[in-house]
């Protein structure tokens, strides 16, 4: 297994930046920002993934076909996502490019304008997102299963937003929000590629280091409480889609690596996951079984996903459930164990090969931890877990009575 080494640095204003040097003719490259939609409070609520769209319609330097041009224009591509507390603007481009890369991300993080024209048009387009997804029982399912979670706290509330609260974002509100929030402390710079370090240091002081650190308040610090409920809610579909879950590790806690291994058992990419094999393969009830580990700074959420016939849903429920019971009272062997650990260890190999996959874990890594593990650091701390570290973890989390489900179907 080839050693990774990553190298660190932080700009005087606070931005951070990491570096994975790989041999190859692509630079991946981007900017996390510890910024996402929990941050969002009342009528800013779908602001953060609002202002991701629009970053790229216009700066003081330049109009929206010259930000979509100047990297499409040599062949990379130039993206961004929301998440429910980070955002990401990122890039690939041929090694030569990075600069280009840099500098266009310094513009629009620090001189977007939000031209009106450009904005309402951008309205347009959000709204027909939530209608995407309000036509997509699949994904609408996740959005209301966080908010019947997490009732009440930001964290729980949609990331795109209400369409009234779309309607009514002004270009002002846009800046006030990126002003009280988009500050140099909160940023990461993440680049994977075939770069010297002291490159990379001097086209960040260059782009990025005139741009003063600021105080802003925190807006995180109630502790979001998970709810438990069972709710059914009637749709035309023509499966039931179900959700099962329960509160699950935050990033921080001594268990995550041990509920990421039980997830993985449980529910991962992998055929043979104890769910695809006990719902799909073994019955036919469904097409698509997955469960996802999503751990928050202050929280975590677990749950398993499935679309099944609607005249099964009932059995399909039950087996999912015996599935968690089964890995809470009876520990793995030691010989399953180990097969578990290999087959995590190959996935995390196979992702990181990758360099987007790469730029982006050590940059959301870098942003929560302020340090990165190696694969080879990883691993062992995979393979540290016990079968007794997994049973304890599966007990504490998996109770029926901490279950909360929610299915939509007729």
């Amino acid at each position: 297994m080839t050693k990774s080494v990553y190298e660190y640095h932080t700009l005087p204003n606070g931005i951070k930046i990491i570096l994975s040097h790989t041999p190859s003719r692509v630079t991946y490259s981007g900017v996390y920002i510890n910024v996402g939609s929990r941050d969002e409070r009342g009528i800013e609520e779908g602001t953060a993934h609002f202002i991701e769209h629009s970053l790229f319609k216009g700066t003081e330097h330049r109009k929206a076909y010259h930000i979509q041009n100047r990297i499409d224009g040599v062949g990379g591509e130039l993206n961004a996502f929301t998440t429910k507390e980070e955002t990401c603007v990122y890039a690939s481009s041929l090694s030569e490019h990075l600069e280009r890369c840099l500098e266009l991300f310094a513009d629009i993080l620090f001189h977007s304008t939000f031209p009106k024209n450009e904005i309402e048009l951008e309205k347009e387009v959000v709204l027909e997102e939530i209608n995407s997804y309000n036509d997509t029982p699949s994904e609408l399912i996740y959005d209301q299963y966080e908010e019947l979670a997490y009732e009440g706290h930001p964290i729980g509330h949609n990331i795109l937003g209400s369409k009234r609260n779309v309607k009514r974002f002004t270009p002002e509100s846009l800046k006030a929000f990126m002003r009280n929030h988009y500050t140099p402390e909160k940023m990461v710079i993440t680049v994977s590629g075939d770069v010297k370090m002291e490159r990379l240091v001097r086209l960040c002081e260059r782009y990025f280091g005139g741009y003063g650190n600021q105080s802003v308040p925190n807006t995180r610090n109630e502790r979001p409480e998970f709810r438990v409920f069972d709710r059914h809610v009637n749709r035309h579909t023509h499966q039931a889609h179900m959700l099962i879950g329960c509160e699950a590790p935050d990033i921080y806690h001594a268990d995550k690596t041990a509920f990421s291994l039980l997830n993985n058992i449980l529910g991962g990419p992998a055929m043979n996951s104890r769910l695809n094999v006990a719902v799909r393969e073994h019955y036919g009830f469904c097409y698509n079984i997955e469960s996802q580990y999503i751990p928050f700074s202050d929280t975590g959420l677990f749950y398993v996903y499935a679309g099944v016939d609607l005249d099964a849903q009932e059995k399909a429920r039950r087996l999912i459930c015996d599935e968690l019971m089964k890995i809470a009272e009876k520990s793995l062997s030691e010989r399953q164990l180990r097969l578990a650990q290999r087959q995590m260890i190959g996935q995390m190999a196979i992702n990181d090969d990758f360099g987007m996959n790469e730029m982006q874990s050590i940059g959301k890594a870098y942003l929560s931890y302020e340090h990165v593990n190696t694969l080879e650091e990883m691993s062992a701390d995979l393979m540290s877990v016990t079968t007794g570290d997994l049973l304890r973890v599966a007990q504490e989390r998996f109770n029926p009575n901490r279950f909360s489900t929610l299915i939509y179907g007729n």
